[in-house]
C-alpha cells in the first residue's frame, strides 16, 4: 500500500481516500491517451497481437525519449505474474524486431525507425500494487524495468509513484560507455572534464532512488520514468547538460546556463548548462534538483 496521504486543506484538513479503479481497463484507458504526459513514452499500439505459438496481446506499445522501445503492461491490482508476463512479451518483440520496426515507421516516420535504441528496451509494469518480492525480482533481471504504483483520489486526481526502477546493462552499452571514455576530448587534456563528468554523474544519480542512466551514443540520459537530464560526451572545455526545467523560470546568466528551445542538439530538455570547473557543478545542483522534481 502507498504511504502517500493526500488531504483537502478548504475549511480544515480532510483525508481524500486512496481508491483504486474500478477495473483494469480504466487505467490503461487513461494512461494510452496521456502516455508521453505521464510516462514521458509515445505511445504506438493497445493490445498488440503477438504472432507466436502460445498467442497473447501486449497491453500497451511505445517508444521513448531515448528512442527505445517500452512495453507498458497493467494490472489493477497486485498480480505476482506482471513482471513475468512482461519480460515474456520483451523476449517476442526482441525476436521480432521488423514488426517493431514497421509499427514505428508507421506512426512517427521513416527517421524515428531508424533510430531505435535496441540495447534498452523497457518494461514499465503499472499495477494497484507490488510485493517487496517484485521489487527485488527486478533487481534481478539484466533489463530495464520499471514499477509504478497507481492510485486514484476523490473524482479527479490520480497519482503515479515509482516502487522500483532498473537500468539494464547489455553488452552493447557497457561498449559504448568503453568507447565514450577512450575517445573523451577530456583525457588527452589530463581527464579534468572526465572527473567533472564523474562528479555530474554521482550528483544525478544521487538525486533519488529511483534515477536510472541510459547511455546512447552521444549522450547519457538520467530518468525518473521520463529524461530529466541528459549528459553530452565532453567538449574541447565544458561538459553540457540538458535540463526538463523551464528556462523561463531560470534567470539565465551567459556562458553558463541558455534556453535551447527550437535549437537542435543531442538529448532533450530545453536549459542548457555549460559546465567547466567543480564551482559550475555546485552553481547546477538546484538546478538539477528542479529538473528532477519536474519529471
Amino acid at each position: 500500500m502507498s504511504g502517500l496521504k493526500l488531504f483537502h486543506t478548504n475549511g480544515g484538513v480532510t483525508e481524500v481516500m486512496p481508491r483504486l479503479a474500478d477495473g483494469e481497463a480504466d487505467v490503461q484507458d487513461l494512461i494510452e491517451a496521456h502516455m508521453e504526459t505521464m510516462l514521458g513514452v509515445r505511445f504506438l499500439a493497445s493490445e498488440y497481437v503477438i504472432d507466436c505459438a502460445d498467442g497473447g496481446r501486449i497491453d500497451s506499445l511505445g517508444f521513448d525519449e531515448n528512442n527505445a522501445p517500452v512495453i507498458v503492461e497493467y494490472k489493477r491490482g497486485t498480480d505476482a505474474g506482471v513482471i513475468n508476463q512482461g519480460l515474456y512479451y520483451m523476449a517476442w518483440l526482441m525476436a521480432h524486431k521488423d514488426a517493431f520496426r514497421s509499427l514505428v515507421r508507421d506512426r512517427l516516420g521513416a527517421p524515428a525507425a531508424s533510430q531505435i535504441l535496441w540495447s534498452a528496451p523497457r518494461l514499465i509494469c503499472v499495477a494497484g500494487d507490488f510485493t517487496r518480492y517484485d521489487a527485488h525480482a527486478v533487481r534481478e533481471h539484466r533489463r530495464s524495468i520499471d514499477l509504478v504504483r497507481y492510485r486514484y483520489f476523490g473524482s479527479d486526481l490520480i497519482g503515479l509513484e515509482t516502487v522500483a526502477s532498473v537500468t539494464g546493462c547489455s553488452s552493447t552499452t557497457r561498449r559504448l560507455r568503453r568507447r565514450a571514455a577512450r575517445t573523451s576530448p577530456a583525457r588527452s587534456k589530463g581527464g579534468a572534464l572526465t572527473e567533472l563528468a564523474d562528479a555530474v554523474d554521482e550528483a544525478l544519480l544521487g538525486l533519488g532512488d529511483g534515477v536510472t542512466r541510459v547511455q546512447r551514443k552521444q549522450y547519457a540520459a538520467y530518468q525518473r520514468l521520463r529524461n530529466f537530464a541528459c549528459v553530452c560526451l565532453p567538449q574541447q572545455t565544458k561538459l553540457l547538460v540538458y535540463l526538463k526545467a523551464d528556462p523561463k523560470s531560470v534567470d539565465l546568466v551567459p556562458g553558463f546556463t541558455r534556453d535551447v528551445t527550437g535549437v537542435g542538439h543531442h538529448g532533450t530538455g530545453d536549459l542548457e548548462l555549460q559546465l567547466r570547473t567543480e564551482r559550475d557543478l555546485e552553481r547546477a545542483q538546484d538546478l538539477f534538483r528542479l529538473s528532477y522534481a519536474a519529471a
